[in-house]
């Protein structure tokens, strides 16, 4: 991923504008001023993904706030981000934000407990459960903002936060981390965190919550070691791809790894 091609910034301003509108490759190439090829491969090299899968994540960002704001039932929403099928629109939430629409819908109260309970949690260290000898990835994180709250990292597939991460973490506050029991493999970290002063939507719809991206691959090899990794939260941008898994999920598994540890 790179800082360049200011034109694509430009593109992704356009498709948030008319994200409720059919946006086809070839319009958005010829907004661009690029053939459809060149333009999908400058894109990718910015964003990490292709330009028609950023689209369907903005869109399931869109359901995930239908879901919370409005009564329309979970049929339509699926048609207003323009999925014609309930199952399919039903599969691709589910695989992308971790659960299904309804219980995405139900989950605001059992998110709100996850969270207190992760204010009331002592032992935050989930480091000596390990279970073999994989690689230990260690890093710090930092903000670029003053922040108090709960960090969530993850290592996932693609360098974008949907579905549950291969490899993950949560930390109580700014500082170092370790996740643990790493297999080979190659690795996009991503990081978000949530605030002890947010409220649940603020969470359940993680758009203005701190986050990062790693720029390149985390390449895990066996008997190598991996660099430190500095991750430095900032404020979203324009060019973030969507927060779609659900932060409420990540919660209750972490509470869920330290509970069963703690009743061996």
């Amino acid at each position: 991923m790179t800082d360049s091609y200011p034109e694509i910034d430009e593109v992704i301003g356009y498709i948030h504008q008319h994200i409720y509108e059919p946006l086809s490759l070839s319009e958005l190439a010829r907004y661009a001023a690029y053939s459809p090829y060149h333009f999908t491969r400058i894109f990718k090299e910015k964003m990490g993904i292709s330009p028609i899968y950023y689209i369907s994540a903005l869109r399931l960002q869109m359901a995930k706030d239908l879901l919370l704001h409005t009564n329309l039932r979970v049929r339509d929403i699926g048609l207003e981000i323009g999925q014609k099928s309930l199952g399919t629109f039903t599969t691709r939430f589910t695989e992308r934000v971790g659960m299904t629409p309804s219980d995405f819908r139900d989950s605001v109260q059992r998110s709100e407990n996850h969270f207190r309970s992760l204010q009331k949690l002592n032992d935050w260290s989930d480091s000596h459960i390990s279970t073999d000898q994989q690689a230990t990835i260690k890093g710090t994180v930092k903000a670029t903002v003053p922040f108090e709250g709960l960090v969530l990292i993850g290592l996932f597939a693609k360098p974008i936060p949907e579905g549950l991460p291969i490899h993950g973490t949560l930390v109580s506050s700014l500082g170092d981390f370790h996740i643990i029991d790493v297999k080979p493999g190659v690795y996009y970290l991503m990081a978000t965190s949530v605030s002890w002063e947010m409220q649940t939507m603020d969470f359940l719809l993680p758009q203005k919550t701190l986050r990062t991206r790693s720029k390149k691959p985390i390449i895990v090899e066996s008997g190598s070691s991996v660099p430190h990794q500095d991750v430095i939260l900032y404020p979203p941008r324009l060019d973030d791809p969507p927060i779609l898994i659900s932060l409420p999920l990540l919660m209750n598994n972490f509470l869920q790894k330290i509970q069963k540890h703690s009743n061996r």
